[in-house]
């Protein structure tokens, strides 16, 4: 598959990395020239410029492309690269930041395919959104990190619990929730876990049998 990542920091490198290494092609765009030479460095095909520009995009292959993720800290200009993308037939995932409100949220939620929180999700939720999943796999993040995701059976403790009121393992947070046969969304602290719903985790590897033990049946 073919894809454009916008925003070669934190997230849009890793994220360029994971999606590499797993045989797809990778065009990086940004403004700054530091940050594209570390890219090309890296070993990566490369645009500068701004990538909220149409044509910029172009350059960078929008028009074949199969998603472009727009992950620099300007969510404006996220957005617009998103709107481009969505203008050439790809998919879009957008990175917002934790701290903006709900409605800011939803105002932009309507109009691109995926809103991924570099603070929840990492590199890792944003490869699987690019790829069109809904987390219903088992991702490493790290040598130390994965990502998990389990239904809540009958018998869990943790059914019929706020997301709030879990008492899950140090350093392990739950950062999407679905209904049954629903896609995952990030979740709200008051919603409530019912029996078929699924829930992905982000965990230390070393204490992913302590996040079992809070949400599946102790026969599980």
């Amino acid at each position: 598959m073919r894809f454009v990542i916008v925003g070669y920091g934190r997230v849009g490198s890793r994220t360029a990395r994971i999606l590499s290494e797993e045989g797809h092609h990778v065009v990086l765009v940004d403004n700054d020239l530091e940050r594209i030479e570390r890219a090309e460095a890296d070993g990566f095909e490369t645009v500068q410029g701004d990538g909220a520009d149409e044509a910029v995009l172009v350059d960078a292959g929008i028009e074949t492309a199969d998603a472009i993720g727009a992950f620099t800290p300007d969510l404006n200009a996220n957005f617009a690269a998103c709107m481009v993308g969505t203008h050439h037939g790809c998919r879009t995932v957008l990175r917002i930041d934790e701290d903006y409100r709900e409605d800011i949220y939803e105002k932009y939620a309507e109009n691109v395919d995926e809103i991924i929180y570099p603070e929840r999700l990492g590199a890792a939720g944003a490869k699987t959104a690019m790829l069109g999943g809904d987390f219903n796999v088992v991702a490493d993040l790290a040598t130390n990190l994965q990502l998990t995701v389990l239904e809540i059976k009958d018998g869990s403790p943790a059914v019929g619990k706020r997301m709030s009121e879990l008492d899950l393992p140090e350093g392990a947070r739950i950062y999407a929730h679905g209904r049954e046969r629903e896609s995952l969304t990030i979740p709200l602290p008051g919603t409530e876990l019912a029996v078929g719903d699924e829930v992905a985790v982000i965990t230390e590897t070393d204490r992913a049998d302590d996040v079992r033990k809070t949400l599946m049946p102790a026969s599980a």
